[in-house]
């Protein structure tokens, strides 16, 4: 059974987001939550707090299951353009330039491996 969480309009830029994201995608979600506890980059801790929403989506879902016991993993991260802000700053000459300032959404999908798919990924 797998559980869903999505964070939208993210005030950050999707390339900075992409990176925390590169760093759980595939991860155990407890390897995952260490991972996030103790990154340096601006999005961990909102990739953390989306990650404990997913387990939060999950428990209600499977109310008689264990987290501990289900062998939970990040199946899919994905992070996604949001809408960009265009504002202008004032350059020399009468000109303006323009700034982007990005947004981005983050859809997480946690999911619980079977002991086949653990055999299989460790053979």
């Amino acid at each position: 059974m797998q559980a869903i969480a999505k964070l939208k309009n993210v005030p950050t830029s999707p390339r900075k987001m992409r990176l925390v994201a590169g760093l759980v995608r595939g991860k155990s979600v407890n390897k995952a939550l260490g991972l996030l506890k103790f990154e340096a980059n601006s999005g961990a801790e909102k990739i953390e707090k989306l990650l404990l929403s997913a387990l939060s989506n999950w428990q209600q879902a499977n109310t008689e299951a264990r987290i501990e016991d289900s062998n939970l993993y990040i199946k899919e991260i994905k992070v996604d353009e949001g809408k960009m802000l265009k504002r202008l700053r004032p350059a020399p000459q009468g000109r303006g330039h323009r700034i982007r300032k990005r947004s981005n959404h983050v859809t997480i999908i946690i999911d619980s491996r079977v002991e086949e798919e653990l055999q299989e990924n460790n053979q």
